[in-house]
């Protein structure tokens, strides 16, 4: 057997209005091309009558021929569907400020293997970071960000997410409203993260509104990013208890760690294609 001919591994991501034949169908598809299923997850929402499914396989066949034979299954039942190689890195654009915990959280993670993602750029609004992006080797791209200027920082912002062919536009920390048309443009392939356990606690200073309420448990959201402000659709979250002793710096030292956790398994359930939108929601298989 050559090199050309080896089993590939390929994951398969597709969500469609659920009705009778879909496993069925999706599986005769990918007996057609050849592969063995390794792995399979599905759901049916019964609110919104959606369909979804993750299915890793291997199987001789390239990617093109495997999504040929998809393809009918997938008009067929109207289907929004992706072929993808397991662990091809996804090229990923992290925007920050001046905060460098859930960059550096990313960045470590990215070079020691266990995060899928390739980061051509970094860019901030600040020079903060700018030493961080060169121990890690990463160009750095300084974009201040001002009322006037918004517009065209933007501008060059897309600039390089279509240069260096980004997929994915992750904001660790980014102290920037993105418009609605930069939102609009990156729908479902920018992630935040927000340092409140949401939806309690949107805006400035959620740590210091969530001391003066005297709440028991902090946490982080991660979510994709969407016009509404710390609305977009949650892909993980994680809490950790708190009390009265605690004074609203030590509630900012201790959420640093949740925030950056809670980002980097956002990316990396995202880059492994698990996570599916559905409306306002998210179905993430594991």
């Amino acid at each position: 057997m050559t090199d050309s001919t080896l089993p590939t591994s390929f994951v398969v991501t597709l969500s469609c209005p659920d009705r009778p034949g879909i496993v069925y169908a999706v599986a005769g598809a990918l007996l057609k091309a050849g592969c063995n299923i390794a792995d399979s997850q599905q759901y049916g929402s019964p609110s919104t009558g959606n369909f979804f499914m993750r299915v890793e396989a291997t199987t001789s066949s390239t990617q093109a021929e495997l999504s040929s034979a998809l393809a009918p299954v997938a008009e067929e039942f109207g289907m929004k569907w992706q072929v993808n190689p397991v662990g091809q890195k996804v090229r990923t654009l992290i925007l920050g400020s001046k905060d460098a915990h859930c960059l550096n959280d990313l960045l470590f993670q990215q070079r020691s293997g266990t995060l899928p993602i390739e980061v051509p750029a970094i860019v901030s609004n600040h020079r903060d970071l700018e030493g961080l992006a060169e121990f890690y080797g990463i160009p750095f791209h300084h974009i201040p960000v001002t009322p006037d200027t918004k517009a065209q920082a933007e501008a060059k912002l897309l600039e390089l997410i279509h240069e260096h062919g980004i997929e994915l536009t992750v904001l660790a920390r980014y102290m920037q409203v993105l418009s609605n048309e930069l939102c609009t443009e990156l729908n479902g392939k920018a992630i935040n993260i927000h340092h409140s356990f949401l939806p309690s606690f949107k805006g400035a200073k959620p740590y210091h509104q969530a001391h003066a309420r005297g709440v028991k448990i902090i946490g982080a959201t991660a979510h994709y990013v969407t016009a509404d402000l710390d609305e977009g659709p949650i892909i993980e979250q994680e809490v950790i208890r708190v009390d009265h002793a605690r004074t609203a710096e030590q509630f900012v030292q201790m959420g640093r760690d949740v925030e950056g956790r809670t980002l980097a398994q956002a990316v990396q359930w995202h880059a492994e294609h698990r996570v599916l939108l559905d409306g306002t929601r998210t179905v993430v298989f594991n």
